[in-house]
């Protein structure tokens, strides 16, 4: 059998979106501890909520959550805050298939592009947003929380909707 011949599995096969409420907050803040080592606080979600930003659930057909993400929109632009993949779904799409969604989400509230920041230390999502097309516009000196009291800056990256 040729490469060519082998179709990738779609990865939004079975999935549901969902508008995330407070009802999913200690779900999505478990996800988010358990993949990212500095995560979000259950209270920035349950803020980002009752502030509007528009946050969404992913769930496979079981309703496991599969991953999540919020936007916060400006103008014509819009910021994403926070976006996970749960630990068993990575390295199968999704995350890009996320990012599809969040372009056409942006683009349906008449944004023009998505600003985001990363952590230089967070390679592989680095290598996912530049493979997306995100390019580098700036650095947020000391923007994050690290080990033992310490700062890591912020990689500030845009993608041109």
């Amino acid at each position: 059998m040729k490469v060519a011949d082998v179709k990738a599995a779609d990865p939004s096969a079975g999935l549901r979106f969902a508008p995330m409420e407070a009802h999913d907050v200690d779900e999505v803040y478990a996800l988010e501890c358990s993949v990212f080592p500095h995560p979000w606080s259950r209270a920035n979600f349950t803020e980002s909520l009752a502030s509007g930003y528009d946050a969404w659930t992913v769930r496979d057909a079981g309703g496991v959550l599969a991953g999540y993400y919020l936007l916060m929109y400006a103008v014509d632009e819009a910021h994403l805050l926070d976006v996970a993949v749960a630990a068993g779904r990575q390295r199968q799409g999704l995350g890009r298939y996320l990012l599809d969604c969040i372009g056409a989400r942006a683009r349906a509230q008449g944004m023009l592009s998505v600003l985001l920041e990363v952590r230089p230390s967070n390679e592989r999502a680095l290598a996912v947003y530049r493979r997306y097309g995100y390019q580098e516009i700036g650095r947020r000196k000391g923007y994050y929380p690290a080990r033992a009291g310490q700062r890591e800056d912020a990689i500030v990256m845009r993608f041109d909707l």
